[in-house]
C-alpha cells in the first residue's frame, strides 16, 4: 500500500520564520523525483526554490500563490510506493538535502497506520478511520478502481465533534462500498471532527482518493448552506446611505516580503539604537584620476564602488569600534575581526543590501567582481539568505540617485554605515587657488554606544584623506 508523506515549509535558515508562495512548480497529480523543486517562495531575504526530499505522486498542494506560510506549516503531500518488509534499511537513506531543518534521513513516523476493525464495525465504511472487513471490502483499504472523480457537496451526518463515534444510522441507507480512500489520517479526521461522511464525497485524486481539498470544499458547502438559509429581511435605512466610522478607502499595500524585513529592521534600528551621524566634503579628483588610470592599464575594469570600500577596510584597520556590534544583555560591545561589508542595492522588489564576505582580504579587483556578481543576483531575485545577512559594515552609495547627503539608518546590528553622495564638479579652494574640483558628501551614521564622536571623526577624516589623496592607502598595502 502506498504511504502518504507530508513535507513542511523547511526552516530556510537565518532566522527567517514564515515565506510567501510565488509559484507552484507542480500540480496535483504531478509525478516529482527527490530533491525536486516543487515551489518558489519569497522570504524577507530572497527568492528560494524549495525541493521535496521524497519521491512520489502529489496527492495535494497547502496554499495558493500569494499566501504566506510560517516554517514548519505543510507545503504538500506526496504519495510514494509501499517498501517491501525486508527493505527498510534502504528505505530509510535520505535525500542529502541541505536546507536547515530539512529532516531528509527517515519517515517512518509519517507512514500511515491501518487502525483495526472495531467489534462493532460490521460491513459499514467508518468516518472514523477503521478498517472494514466484512465482504466486499477492498484488501488494505485499496481506493475502488471505478470511484468517480465528480465532486459532490457532503452532506454531515450525527458524528460528535472530536470523537469517533457515529449517530445510529437509522434512516440511511446500507452502505455496500467498504473502506472510504482518503489521503491522509489527518484528512479523515478533520472529516470526523466536522461531523462530515466522507462516504457522500467523490475524491478528486487518483482513483477517487478523498485530498484534504475535498473536505474543506465540502465543509465550506455545508456552512453556505447554512447561512443562505432564509432569514427576515433587514429593515432599509430610512435615507440615504450609513456612514462609517472607518477611514476613507485608499491603497493599501501589504508589508511583507522585502518591504516587510526592511520595515522591521529599520524601525529596530531607530528603537535601539542612539545613533548620530557627522559629514564631510572631500574633493575626489585625484580618486577619480587613480581609477582612469587603473582601467587604462588594462585587465578587468576598477568599479568606483570597489576603491570606496577599499577605503572603507582601511579605516575600519585604523579605528575597529566601528566594526562592531552590541550585546545588551551580556552589556558589552563585540569588536569583530573579520569585515563583512554590506551595500545598498535598490532592485524592482526594494532595497537589499548583500554582503560581500571578507571585504578586508580583497584587492580591488576582487571587490569589483564580487560586487558585479551580487548586484546582477539581486536584481535577478536569486540572493540566497546567506548572501544577504551577517554583514558588520555597510556602505550606501546613494549618489547614483543624484543626491548629495542623507542621514542613513543604521542596518541593525550593525554599529556604523558610510553614507556616499553624487561626485559633482564644484568650486574648490586647490593649493590657495580657486578651482573647480570633483567634490563629494561623505556621511557617517554610528552608534554611539561603541564609540564617541572623536573615533567617528578620525574614521571619516581618515575616509576623506583616502578620496583626496589615495596614496594614502600605499601606507596600508
Amino acid at each position: 500500500m502506498a504511504q502518504v508523506l507530508e513535507f513542511k515549509l523547511p526552516d530556510l535558515g537565518e532566522g527567517l520564520t514564515e515565506a510567501e508562495i510565488v509559484r507552484w512548480l507542480v500540480e496535483v497529480g504531478d509525478v516529482v523525483a527527490i530533491d525536486q523543486p516543487v515551489v518558489e517562495v519569497e522570504t524577507a531575504k530572497a527568492m528560494v526554490e524549495v525541493p521535496c526530499p521524497y519521491g512520489g505522486v502529489v496527492t495535494a498542494r497547502f496554499g495558493e500563490e500569494g499566501t504566506e506560510l510560517p516554517v514548519g506549516a505543510p507545503l504538500l503531500t506526496v504519495a510514494v510506493g509501499a517498501p517491501s518488509p525486508d527493505a527498510s534499511g534502504e528505505d530509510s537513506e535520505g535525500s542529502g538535502n541541505v536546507l536547515v531543518g530539512y529532516g531528509t534521513s527517515e519517515a517512518p513516523a509519517r507512514r500511515r497506520r491501518v487502525r483495526p476493525a472495531a467489534p462493532n464495525a460490521g460491513t459499514n465504511g467508518s468516518p472514523s478511520g477503521g478498517t472494514n472487513t466484512g465482504p466486499g471490502a477492498a484488501p488494505n483499504g485499496a481506493p475502488r478502481a471505478g470511484a468517480p472523480h465528480a465532486e459532490r457537496v457532503a452532506r454531515p451526518v450525527g458524528t460528535a465533534a472530536g470523537h469517533g463515534t457515529e449517530a445510529p444510522p437509522a434512516a440511511e441507507p446500507v452502505h455496500q462500498d467498504g473502506p472510504v480512500p482518503v489521503i491522509s489520517p489527518l484528512v479523515r479526521r478533520l472529516a470526523r471532527e466536522n461531523g462530515l461522511d466522507l462516504r457522500e464525497l467523490h475524491g478528486s485524486g487518483p482513483d477517487g482518493l478523498i485530498l484534504r481539498a475535498d473536505v474543506e470544499y465540502a465543509l465550506r458547502a455545508a456552512e453556505t448552506r447554512r447561512t443562505a438559509q432564509p432569514t427576515a429581511p433587514a429593515p432599509a435605512p430610512a435615507q440615504g446611505r450609513i456612514r462609517s466610522s472607518a477611514p476613507a478607502a485608499g491603497i493599501r499595500v501589504p508589508l511583507k516580503g522585502v518591504r516587510g524585513a526592511v520595515a522591521d529592521k529599520l524601525s529596530r534600528s531607530r528603537r535601539e539604537i542612539p545613533d548620530a551621524t557627522c559629514w564631510v566634503d572631500a574633493d575626489a579628483t585625484e580618486l577619480m584620476r587613480a581609477r582612469t588610470a587603473m582601467n587604462a592599464a588594462g585587465g578587468p575594469k576598477i568599479s568606483l564602488l570597489a576603491l570606496l570600500a577599499r577605503i572603507c577596510t582601511a579605516a575600519l584597520a585604523r579605528f575597529p569600534e566601528l566594526n562592531s556590534t552590541v550585546d545588551m544583555e551580556a552589556r558589552e560591545v563585540v569588536q569583530l575581526e573579520q569585515v563583512h561589508l554590506g551595500f545598498a542595492a535598490q532592485t524592482e522588489r526594494g532595497l537589499v543590501v548583500p554582503v560581500v564576505r571578507d571585504a578586508h582580504a580583497r584587492d580591488a579587483e576582487s571587490l569589483t567582481a564580487e560586487f558585479a556578481r551580487l548586484t546582477e543576483a539581486a536584481r535577478a531575485g536569486t540572493l540566497t539568505p546567506a548572501e544577504l545577512t551577517g554583514g558588520t559594515f555597510t556602505l550606501n552609495n546613494y549618489g547614483v540617485f543624484g543626491v548629495d547627503g542623507s542621514t542613513p539608518i543604521i542596518n541593525h546590528p550593525e554599529a556604523a554605515m558610510l553614507g556616499v553622495g553624487r561626485i559633482i564638479p564644484k568650486p574648490w579652494v586647490h593649493e590657495g587657488e580657486l578651482a573647480v574640483r570633483q567634490v563629494v558628501e561623505l556621511a557617517l551614521t554610528f552608534d554611539h554606544r561603541v564609540c564617541d564622536g572623536g573615533t567617528a571623526g578620525g574614521f571619516l577624516r581618515h575616509v576623506a584623506d583616502c578620496v583626496e589623496n589615495p596614496a594614502v592607502l600605499l601606507r596600508t598595502l
